[in-house]
């Protein structure tokens, strides 16, 4: 239970910085577990970031077996998105925050 608070404490955290329009944890599946978007966007989102990460990190790998994917950041003329994945054997989730291409995180 305490580890629900500590992802919405992060959440709330992350979306008060300036230009952050939306943020959702995606779970191994690939299905969001959190979001502050609707459910269209979020679904959206969900799949295609789940699919890009996983191939980012099969990329990293095949260039560098002893090598890790840490951080994605995609820039376009209407948003950045901030991919952070985090691949244990235990859990596997992926941060995603969308903001807006003129503000720093």
């Amino acid at each position: 239970m305490a580890d629900v608070a500590a992802v919405d404490e992060v959440c709330k955290r992350l979306q008060s910085h300036k230009g952050v329009e939306g943020i959702i944890v995606i779970n191994a599946d690939g299905i969001a577990i959190r979001s502050t978007f609707d459910n269209e966007i979020t679904v959206q989102y969900a799949s295609l970031v789940s699919r890009f990460s996983v191939k980012a990190r099969s990329v990293i790998k095949d260039l560098d077996d002893d090598n890790e994917l840490k951080f994605l950041r995609l820039r376009s003329k209407k948003h950045e998105i901030l991919i952070a994945p985090e691949f244990e054997k235990s859990k596997e989730y992926v941060l995603v925050i969308i903001q807006a291409p003129c503000c720093d995180f």
